[in-house]
């Protein structure tokens, strides 16, 4: 049975070297497979929690790669669509001294965009959802009006299922035509998800206030809420318990999917103890964010999203050796 089913793009993000131009300098660039829902498909299936990627991908070697990892991390891809026409997207990303990551343009468009923007609502397969416990699922699909349509009917399919539903704000404005719209655009779904999880540059955006309290009361079904800071660490409100974490000290080689394998250890924690989500104690609070913290901590320390990250044995012995 599936625990998370995750929704949207799978992609190729192009990694510059430290201080340099992934697209002028592509001898020192490095290719690594990406996209942030299908980054928390493989780190919870990685973590022993069932999880299926719904996305679309071209029929191309960057697909190709992806059905083999998906294949190895045995994710289900029964909702994964393939495009004859349309490429996998590459992300342009350059990261500084400290390996921060910046978003820049798009590569490979050959002048009809990428798959990511044209999954089908009809060739989602209803049979996932049933039995599944959450729908996951960011904004970058609501910037394509076929995408968008397609997470229209993902949302439909949840809600008749009685899924939970998980939002990763993860707003990229190189993915939006007009950005200025994207605010519009995103609104309608923070008033639908059980637990929203916001950067804290999102959260000045969408609520002008960093306070997981404060966001959670300005919507209709007070929902769970994550804050994440990067280094700073992240702030909840959830079952009743509001506090912070700071960040793990650690070597980082990359940021990049370090917030993607934290919301993985915490859909992980909360898909085997549901009942944290309408009420925690801080112990319990704590033990499920210093989880998800490690996850996260864990992935800077290697280069990409997905090849760094843990088991749930890896982040056991992390955790004892990182006490407090």
């Amino acid at each position: 049975m599936l625990n998370v089913l995750c929704f949207g793009e799978a992609l190729v993000d192009r990694l510059g070297p430290p201080g340099g131009d992934p697209a002028g300098d592509r001898s020192s660039s490095q290719d690594v497979l990406g996209g942030a829902p299908a980054n928390v498909a493989c780190a919870l299936a990685h973590l022993g929690t069932a999880s299926a990627l719904l996305g679309r991908l071209g029929r191309d070697a960057i697909g190709e790669r992806f059905r083999v990892l998906l294949a190895r991390r045995a994710v289900d891809t029964a909702g994964l669509q393939w495009d004859e026409r349309r490429p996998s997207r590459i992300v342009l990303v350059s990261r500084d001294a400290r390996g921060e990551r910046t978003f820049g343009g798009f590569c490979g468009d050959r002048g009809e965009g990428f798959a990511d923007q044209a999954i089908c609502a009809d060739q989602l397969p209803a049979a996932l959802f049933r039995g599944a416990r959450w729908l996951l699922f960011g904004t970058i699909p609501l910037a394509s009006p076929v995408a968008a349509e397609a997470l229209e009917r993902a949302l439909a399919l949840a809600k008749a299922e009685g899924l939970q539903l998980a939002l990763d704000v993860n707003w990229r404005p190189s993915f939006w035509p007009d950005p200025a719209q994207a605010a519009d655009r995103v609104r309608p779904l923070l008033a639908q998800v059980q637990l929203l999880k916001l950067a804290a540059e999102e959260a000045d955006w969408l609520f002008r206030s960093r306070d997981p309290a404060v966001v959670s009361a300005a919507l209709p079904q007070r929902p769970a809420v994550v804050i994440s800071d990067g280094a700073a660490g992240a702030r909840w409100s959830l079952g009743g318990d509001q506090a912070a974490l700071p960040a793990f000290a650690v070597d980082v080689v990359d940021t990049t999917g370090a917030g993607d394998a934290f919301l993985a250890g915490l859909l992980h924690g909360l898909s085997e103890t549901p009942d944290l989500l309408r009420q925690a104690s801080p112990a319990e609070a704590l033990d499920l964010f210093r989880f998800a913290s490690a996850c996260g901590a864990l992935v800077c320390s290697g280069a990409g999203a997905i090849a760094p990250q843990p088991s749930r044995h890896a982040v056991a012995a992390f955790l004892n050796s990182n006490p407090h």
